[in-house]
């Protein structure tokens, strides 16, 4: 995600010197077409592509609101689940007591395995929506990861559980189920009430739903024909500004229609950038800052001192 205030100017060329260049050459091409009598001039109604301005920019603006949507659903989504996060390890450690003293390293031996499991929970679901799909070498479409999971969650698990996730499809959802699994060992040791026993579940069952509501993100695309029809209007758009303005500027039409198309590319391309938030891309959700944040504050709720390093901003970018 971009905190900066200024976009860079290298990140700004990197998405528009391509096109930028396109619509350079044409305006070029249309002062030369004005000023060559060897060559057939060509104007346009400056009326029809101030009517077609107006009309991409409504579409632009109803796309980007949409995009956006998406963005900053997002972000509210792994938001809650630094909280609920934060609520799962309070409820851990004040919640399972125990009276018996002979039991109280269990019990605290319990509670970290716990609260560790579901460090490795949110780092696995951060690896997991950054997953990008591919076709194999068979013409089956399988996901292929940005990194290694079980290198982000080894820390936190044991060899007995990691030769177990080793093979499940769906990660975040079998360390999930495993931490139902401790919650009903911890109620048959009598470490929980009824009502506290409860309680947790329902933590649990908001994890399985922000899960799901970033998965569903993940999952559905932004409607494609939105983003497809946009750059061809952009594109249609930016070939016809040079040769309207043409007649009555003369040279200072090349710049003019450069600054015209950049704007209408520049607002095209800020609703593709946003439109799908987990592509660990500048413009996204920092899911890795989001983690290591859950993970610095379960470890230091544990006691812990030795903290994990948050991601540095980098060229005003943190992931």
């Amino acid at each position: 995600m971009i905190i900066s205030r200024n976009l860079r100017f290298s990140h700004v060329v990197v998405y528009t010197w391509k096109p930028m260049l396109y619509f350079a050459v044409l305006s070029c091409i249309a002062y030369a077409m004005h000023t060559s009598y060897a060559i057939p001039r060509l104007t346009i109604p400056f009326n029809a592509v101030a009517t077609l301005s107006t009309a991409l920019g409504i579409y632009l603006g109803f796309k980007n609101n949409n995009a956006y949507d998406r963005w900053w659903e997002a972000r509210k989504i792994w938001g809650a689940l630094v909280n609920q996060s934060r609520a799962w390890a309070r409820q851990v450690l004040t919640l399972a007591l125990t009276e018996d003293a002979g039991v109280s390293a269990e019990l605290r031996a319990w509670q970290k395995r716990v609260i560790y499991r579901h460090i490795a929970f949110v780092h696995a679901l951060r690896v997991a929506l950054r997953r990008i799909h591919d076709y194999n070498d068979d013409g089956q479409f399988e996901p292929v990861q940005v990194d290694n999971t079980l290198d982000d969650i080894r820390d936190f698990l044991s060899p007995e559980e990691l030769e177990q996730v080793h093979h499940k499809r769906n990660l975040p959802n079998y360390l999930n189920k495993l931490q139902g699994d401790d919650l009903k060992y911890a109620y048959q040791r009598g470490w929980l009430s009824d009502f506290r026993y409860v309680r947790m579940d329902e933590t649990l069952v908001a994890f399985n739903d922000h899960q799901g509501m970033a998965e569903r993100i993940k999952n559905t695309p932004f409607p494609r024909p939105y983003s497809f029809y946009s750059r061809v209007f952009v594109l249609l758009h930016g070939t016809l500004v040079p040769f309207a303005f043409i007649e009555d500027l003369g040279l200072i039409n090349i710049p003019l229609s450069l600054a015209i198309n950049f704007m209408f590319f520049a607002l095209d391309q800020v609703g593709e950038k946003i439109e799908d938030p987990f592509e660990n891309r500048m413009f996204d959700t920092p899911l890795t800052s989001i983690s290591v944040t859950i993970e610095e504050n379960l470890k230091e709720m544990l006691g812990e001192q030795e903290l994990p390093s948050r991601p540095k901003t980098i060229q005003g970018v943190v992931m």
